[in-house]
């Protein structure tokens, strides 16, 4: 048997990585046909790129199955999942960009970068976009940004809820399903699983997108801001983001918003009678955090700025249900607001929303945590003696996890730093990098400042940045270890 001793990895064993990733790429395929069609019907010529580009996909997922054929009889080992998760997104990402790159959009025809920006920044759910000029750009590029989020959105639950917690990534392992097990097999779960995730996820896309047209979208921007909603995605088809709709449409998004931000198991178990949403801490916790934030900024608003109560109220409560759940979406721009609100947007980019869930960012349940571990250190300095239990939703809690979440927390304060220098390196102003960095590595979408905050994009950046940009959503959607194992020369060694 071959084997590479650089890598410590033979052949055979990157066979069921290449099975996985190749059977991704024939889904992804089949998916350009919805945006192709749309275009055919629309007559945009952007259907050719479609075409081609599905055809190019499906080829190399199909010579991919065929090279990794029957690797997965044995199931994934802990090596392989962290190989087949980076893998997977990466190539998704990359194929996805094709289409993107072929459309006769100058923005995105002109320059692979921005393509593929616009392709990771749609897969990994950040919504950042590179694109001006939204109202006017074909609907079969519209229409696959959205697919590209909704994809990237149910992906992502079956990522944190099937393969994360095996593996042991940032505390993960606290969610770990009845069906899992600490052994080296972790796609099973997937398929456990998935169909129920899948019928929820569908169904609150399809109810998403009929209160929207109800509300007076059209049907094509109902479906694309469903796509986008349930997916805490943020991509929009108009410049002014949900700004461009009324009222009713935005207190929609409110509440499909945070149902993307709560735990899909939850509404499995709600739906089987097995127990209420609300009585998970996660979910208290986020509505706690959600309720008195956007109580203080609509207070905020009515005092300073002379806002009417009701519309403070549905700025206050939509921005800040946006940007905790990491959508990304926005009524309006927010750093008018003052000091206040700029600093308190900031902070909440950081948070995100429940684990199983669509969002991003670093997660309540991390938080949760955290705060437990304060309030235990806190208690020993005032009993030195006392013997305090750490505990979560009612389980005690494991040394592992406990430990998992304070190398995560410590890692993700690290990249940020790290990738904030890098990107005042390439040119960037203070206020632009550390804002890019933070909403990148917790896939929020909008930054502050004047170039990258709700009333601007990423257009304006250097290329270098996209890129630097484009790794860290990557880096922050699949939780920081199962990216950075890969650049350990441990990982590869025998």
């Amino acid at each position: 048997m071959q084997r590479t001793k650089s890598l410590g990895l033979t052949v055979p064993a990157l066979a069921p990585v290449a099975s996985l990733v190749g059977g991704t790429l024939l889904a992804l395929a089949a998916a350009m046909v919805l945006p192709m069609a749309v275009d055919l019907w629309a007559r945009n010529p952007d259907w050719r790129a479609f075409a081609v580009s599905a055809g190019l996909t499906a080829g190399a997922g199909a010579l991919l199955v065929v090279a990794g054929r029957g690797g997965l009889r044995g199931g994934l080992t802990i090596r392989q999942a962290f190989i087949l998760t980076p893998a997977t997104w990466t190539a998704v990402a990359l194929f996805a960009a094709l289409p993107l790159y072929a459309s006769d959009y100058a923005q995105l025809r002109d320059s692979f970068t921005n393509a593929f920006f616009e392709s990771m920044s749609g897969l990994t759910t950040t919504g950042s976009t590179v694109i001006v000029g939204l109202d006017s750009a074909p609907p079969g590029v519209l229409l696959w940004r959205a697919i590209l989020q909704w994809l990237g959105g149910i992906g992502i639950i079956a990522t944190a809820i099937a393969i994360l917690p095996a593996l042991g990534v940032g505390g993960m392992q606290l969610f770990r399903t009845e069906s899992s097990d600490r052994s080296e097999k972790v796609l099973p779960r997937v398929r456990d699983i998935a169909a129920a995730i899948a019928a929820v996820y569908v169904g609150l896309t399809a109810l998403c997108a009929a209160l929207y047209w109800l509300a007076g979208m059209t049907p094509f921007d109902a479906v694309a801001h469903a796509l986008t909603t349930v997916s805490t995605g943020g991509y929009s088809t108009t410049d002014l983001s949900m700004g461009g709709f009324g009222p009713g449409t935005q207190w929609i998004a409110i509440a499909f918003m945070l149902a993307g931000a709560l735990p899909f198991v939850l509404y499995i178990r709600l739906l089987r009678s097995e127990g209420a949403v609300f009585l998970d801490s996660q979910v208290r916790t986020l509505v706690l955090l959600l309720v008195c934030v956007s109580t203080l900024l609509a207070t905020w608003l009515v005092v300073t700025h002379g806002y009417a109560p009701g519309e403070a109220a549905r700025h206050a409560a939509f921005n800040v249900v946006s940007v905790v759940t990491t959508t990304g979406y926005a009524s309006t721009d927010y750093l008018v607001w003052g000091n206040l609100a700029v600093g308190l947007f900031f902070a909440l980019t950081f948070i995100g929303g429940c684990t199983g869930s669509t969002s991003g960012g670093m997660k309540i349940f991390r938080f949760e945590i955290m705060a437990q571990m304060l309030r235990a250190h806190f208690r020993r300095l005032i009993y030195p003696h006392g013997v305090f239990p750490r505990t979560y939703a009612g389980r005690p809690l494991p040394d592992d996890v406990v430990a998992s979440v304070v190398v995560f927390f410590s890692l993700f304060f690290i990249c940020y730093s790290l990738i904030t220098l890098v990107l005042m390196a390439i040119g960037l102003d203070f206020v632009t990098a550390i804002s890019a960095s933070v909403t990148a590595l917790a896939n929020v979408g909008p930054g502050l400042g004047p170039i990258i905050g709700p009333a601007g994009n990423f257009a304006p950046l250097p290329d270098a940045a996209k890129w630097v940009l484009t790794f860290a959503m990557l880096l922050g959607r699949l939780e920081l270890f199962t990216v950075l194992i890969l650049l350990t020369p441990g990982f590869w060694r025998e």
